[in-house]
């Protein structure tokens, strides 16, 4: 099968080579550029600028995000440890019942309790 379009041929709606075209609008942009140098470094230092702006808002809400994140995770640890605590004297004080101590002391080895 042969390519649509051959070397050199003739676009039927503009009536131009097409890699001809190409190379005018190129050169075309690169002589608009030398004359408006200027405006250009312009534009892309404002673009930069505005790239790392929306950046930086994007951090700033992701921090605050975290930080949210950061006080609900230590309420839930002060919940725990509470908790924790909380069953360790209930089992303290169930095992202090038993008459032979042998529960409260197999407790307190677990536990890392050496108060007798």
């Amino acid at each position: 099968m042969a390519s649509s379009a051959p070397q050199g041929s003739v676009d039927p709606l503009t009536g131009k080579d097409p890699a001809k075209a190409l190379t005018a609008v190129a050169s075309g942009f690169f002589e608009n550029v030398k004359k408006n140098k200027q405006s250009f470094f312009q534009f892309f230092a404002m673009t930069g600028i505005l790239l790392l702006s929306f950046r930086s808002v994007s951090q700033k809400y992701r921090i605050h995000d975290l930080e949210e994140d950061t006080a609900v995770l230590k309420k839930e640890q002060d919940s725990l440890t509470d908790r924790m605590s909380k069953i360790k004297s209930d089992l303290l004080h169930q095992a202090s019942i038993d008459s032979t101590g042998v529960f409260a002391s197999r407790l307190r080895l677990l536990f890392g309790d050496h108060k007798k």
